[in-house]
């Protein structure tokens, strides 16, 4: 497993390719549209050389990473060659099925297809493709390279062997890994959606404000983060994408949060936008 594609340049692909291609894997970053593309890549240099500054890197390493590093907004010659390809889209089932028909023609019959999805079905995702043996999930975490997890989750029909080939990639990427039956939300997201969920539920009825709910829940319960804050660093958007789809496959306690939902039809999407929970310059 030495050549990965990584389908989709923003906040979760950018990170994702970024760890790759530092660990030494080749890397083609694909999306449809070349300012993103472009963003990703300038993103990537300037994570390197804050990296190199401050020693967490040696400073070859810079070039070194750049070179495993491609950018293109052909999907075909990205893939062409992949061992793994990593979708990071949007979280909406459709916009991944019709991607993982298209990677199913595309790619060698024995490259392994994975979605970078938080709550979603690698089987019904996999049941599209004529390979559902090679399809998995990997949930990485954002910012990718300073978070030492990733949720590896099986599908129905997602085989041993694929498993086993994914975990060591994410041994490769110096990642911690967890293994997973698939079931909605997984582990990680069904607890965060639901102490976040929680939390904009108290801001919507007075309980405290913002600043103050997070820092009981720093303090208090010893997060490194609070879940305003990281609200705001996810999206708002992609928070009530999971929030919606949890609502609707495991009930009544996942039901979105009104306030967050009008945060999102105000257009107010966290840091992305510069407004959220808070404000940002």
């Amino acid at each position: 497993m030495k050549n990965v594609a990584v389908i989709g340049s923003g906040v979760m692909g950018r990170g994702i390719a970024y760890v790759a291609a530092l660990n030494g894997f080749t890397v083609h970053v694909n999306d449809i549209n070349q300012e993103s593309l472009a963003k990703a890549q300038q993103y990537i240099e300037s994570e390197l050389t804050k990296s190199a500054s401050r020693g967490f890197i040696e400073e070859e390493e810079i070039q070194s990473t750049l070179a495993n590093l491609t950018f293109s907004t052909d999907l075909a010659t990205c893939v062409e060659e992949a061992d793994l390809v990593i979708e990071a889209v949007l979280e909406l089932m459709e916009l991944k099925v019709k991607i993982f028909k298209e990677l199913d023609q595309l790619c060698r019959p024995d490259t392994i297809l994975a979605t970078n999805t938080s709550t979603m079905s690698p089987t019904e995702i996999g049941a599209q493709t004529s390979r559902p043996d090679k399809v998995i999930a990997m949930h990485f975490f954002n910012p990718v390279h300073k978070m030492k997890l990733i949720e590896i989750i099986k599908g129905l029909d997602t085989s041993e062997e694929t498993f086993q080939q994914v975990e060591k990639v994410g041994q490769q990427m110096k990642k911690e890994t967890v293994e997973i039956n698939e079931f909605p939300g997984f582990v990680t997201s069904r607890m965060n959606c639901l102490i976040g969920n929680e939390a904009m539920n108290m801001l919507m009825e007075g309980v405290a404000s913002a600043e103050d709910i997070d820092k009981a829940m720093k303090l208090g319960l010893n997060h490194p983060m609070g879940p305003l804050e990281l609200a705001d660093l996810v999206g708002l958007d992609t928070r009530l994408r999971n929030m919606q789809y949890l609502y609707e496959t495991l009930g009544e306690k996942y039901r979105p949060c009104p306030l967050l939902i009008k945060y999102v039809k105000a257009g107010k999407l966290g840091r992305k936008t510069g407004s959220g929970f808070y404000q940002y310059n």
